[in-house]
């Protein structure tokens, strides 16, 4: 399988054509051959050169990242930013970014994917982002204690975690979005959620959540956002016969 074969698959999938005047990152393919052959795919977070290496060591033909290299406006390849791109063309690993649809995507997307962990059910659209809905919310079969959410989401990477544990004792109602959303907290408000999870923490909700009595996990950024691009790859390489590795380089934020 090519390059350009994955490309146009995943470029289906998660309909990339739709989120070019929404979204700032260059989704799709950024750096690569596309006649490039393709056995194994690796998945991360970020595309660093921590996450290039270990690609390398790991032999990958292709990366799948959250966070490319390419966002927006024009950017030199100078300094760190060619080291990058040096590394990738010397290693003839091709580099593949998904941004906000890797957020919205209705099952393989990181909010989806959370509330599958936790087995959400009667969910939909939620958390609007100019005008498309990234989030998602749903129910708890069984209402929940907010340590046990916690545990079960983010055992083991409890060093990022902000919890605000104004809301229920028992949670039942759910709010998710991925990355940095901590002002959309006013919308899960809006809803009469029990519980909002995001990853950046801020500073200027902490009273507007307090007083509005909900429950925040802010999870960190890197922690609520493994989830998506992991299943991604996970999936494709179940599907077309390829090998899968994902890696894990946290940031502790």
């Amino acid at each position: 399988m090519t390059v350009a074969e994955i490309d146009a698959i995943l470029g289906g999938w998660f309909s990339l054509g739709q989120w070019s005047r929404t979204d700032r990152s260059m989704n799709g393919l950024q750096v690569g051959r596309g006649e490039r052959q393709v056995k194994k795919i690796a998945s991360a977070v970020d595309a660093c050169q921590e996450t290039f290496r270990r690609a390398a060591e790991q032999q990958a033909d292709m990366l799948l990242v959250h966070h490319g290299l390419f966002w927006g406006a024009p950017i030199a390849v100078t300094g760190a930013h060619y080291e990058r791109v040096r590394f990738l063309i010397e290693n003839d690993i091709a580099l593949y970014a998904i941004h906000l649809p890797l957020d919205e995507h209705v099952r393989l997307g990181n909010n989806a994917v959370i509330a599958s962990e936790l087995g959400m059910e009667d969910c939909k659209p939620f958390g609007n982002y100019r005008g498309i809905s990234v989030g998602i919310q749903g129910r708890l079969p069984k209402a929940q204690p907010l340590e046990a959410i916690v545990k079960q989401l983010f055992g083991g990477r409890e060093h990022t975690l902000k919890v605000l544990p104004f809301g229920p004792d028992l949670i039942e109602s759910i709010g998710i979005i991925s990355g940095g959303a901590p002002r959309e907290v006013a919308q899960a408000i809006d809803e009469g959620l029990d519980l909002y999870i995001t990853g950046d923490a801020s500073h200027e909700v902490y009273h507007m959540v307090q007083e509005a009595g909900i429950n925040v996990i802010f999870g960190g950024h890197y922690s609520t956002e493994i989830w998506g691009v992991r299943a991604a790859g996970e999936e494709f390489a179940k599907e077309y016969g390829l090998e899968h590795v994902f890696i894990d380089v946290p940031t502790g934020l």
